[in-house]
């Protein structure tokens, strides 16, 4: 009995932190190490905590109250504060989920296939996985693509780095450098997005944890935050000893410049390892993002929102999630600067930081059974740390947009 407990609570935090290493946090990665080295290594570490801490009080505004973000959002603070969430939330779904689709199409066209034929079909998979059904699926189907991601870390091994080094340049960090604090904050911005606190909450629901799973939903949690902080490090340790040793301050926009850099010393079989890893990483956070920005219109509107629901019983769920995706997708295909959209779509998951951790901080303190809210210093901790990530959320943006 207790060994189904604790396998009934695995799988939300993963799953979301996998998502979190997507399209966009690998490139960060990759040119954090490629312009400063290891230098960049010790603030991810540092950042595990800081996951860790956000998420888990989704975890319990998810089991404890039973509803999700969107919901509670309209519950204690009205419809308009609602749909300013979910309406910016999806528009930052769909920005995002471009990213993702021009990594896929960009794993695609390091082996010849052409980018509408990439984009087409990965479209066709990720809306059927999202109809199947069942959420337990969904989760399994992704879990076994984002774990593609650890391919990351044997590339990392390969590249051979100099220990001495690494350990040297780890803990020295110039931060009077203004090059270095933008891809600090980039590094920091990239670590919460804002659909990732819709999808954990609504993941909890959807998997019908309990008060006797929160022991167990935290460790999931909490060892997701060190499986995506370990992929992170491996992309920048992998780049820093290849492209950051030979070819320092190399921009780097994509999948292609990635692998094409590192293969020249790690081996032909470095494509292999990043592309799977990325295609793994991009896939996962395709169905991630979107069912959430679908869960939080759902919640906000009152409409059945639930992945175990049949197509007849939500349809406007899985319209919303399969539009998600076709638009997401056209514009891919477009003729768009996806370089110029990309920087978009941080700058506006950077400002919608201090509204999603906002809405955050206050519904724990609100909407949680005294018995389950933070207390002590653990409390204070975690509003120390959300106030950290949203300053550089918005010193983030501030600085991108001048």
């Amino acid at each position: 009995m207790r060994l189904i407990v604790v396998l009934m609570a695995f799988g939300p935090g993963l799953m979301v932190m996998l998502a979190d290493t997507d399209a966009g946090s690998i490139i960060t990665a990759a040119q954090s190490g490629a312009s400063w080295g290891y230098r960049l290594l010790l603030p991810q570490v540092l950042l595990i905590p800081v996951l860790y801490v956000v998420q888990e009080m989704t975890i319990r505004l998810g089991i404890g109250t039973g509803q999700g973000h969107g919901e509670l959002i309209r519950k204690h603070f009205g419809l308009p504060m609602a749909l300013l969430s979910v309406g910016t939330l999806f528009l930052a779904s769909v920005g995002a989920l471009v990213t993702e689709f021009a990594g896929i199409a960009g794993v695609g066209d390091l082996f010849g296939v052409p980018k509408w034929f990439t984009v087409l079909i990965s479209t066709a998979l990720l809306v059927g996985i999202g109809m199947a059904g069942s959420y337990r699926r969904f989760e399994r189907i992704g879990l076994a693509v984002g774990l593609l991601e650890v391919l990351f870390i044997p590339a990392a091994w390969l590249a051979h780095p100099d220990i001495h080094t690494v350990v040297q340049s780890a803990v020295n960090l110039p931060l009077h450098n203004s090059n270095y604090l933008f891809l600090l904050a980039a590094n920091i911005g990239a670590v919460i997005m804002p659909w990732m606190v819709f999808y954990q909450q609504g993941a909890v629901i959807d998997k019908h944890l309990s008060p006797r799973n929160l022991r167990f939903a935290r460790l999931d949690t909490f060892l997701g935050s060190i499986v995506t902080q370990v992929i992170m490090i491996a992309v920048m340790v992998a780049v820093a000893a290849t492209i950051g040793k030979f070819h320092p301050d190399a921009s780097l926009n994509n999948v292609a410049e990635i692998v094409n850099g590192v293969a020249p010393v790690l081996g032909q079989g470095a494509k292999w390892l990043f592309s799977l890893a990325f295609l793994g990483a991009s896939f996962l956070a395709s169905l991630v993002v979107s069912v959430a920005g679908a869960w939080g219109i759902g919640e906000a509107f009152h409409l059945n929102h639930s992945l175990n629901s049949r197509l007849r019983d939500a349809k406007w769920f899985y319209i919303i999630y399969s539009a998600a995706h076709v638009g997401g997708a056209i514009v891919v295909l477009s003729a768009f600067n996806l370089v110029r959209l990309t920087i978009d779509v941080e700058v506006m998951n950077a400002m919608l930081l201090p509204i999603v951790l906002g809405f955050l901080l206050a519904l724990e303190a609100k909407a949680l059974p005294p018995q389950l809210r933070m207390k002590g210093w653990y409390r204070y901790t975690a509003w120390a740390v959300s106030g950290i990530v949203m300053l550089f959320g918005v010193y983030m943006a501030a600085v991108t947009v001048t």
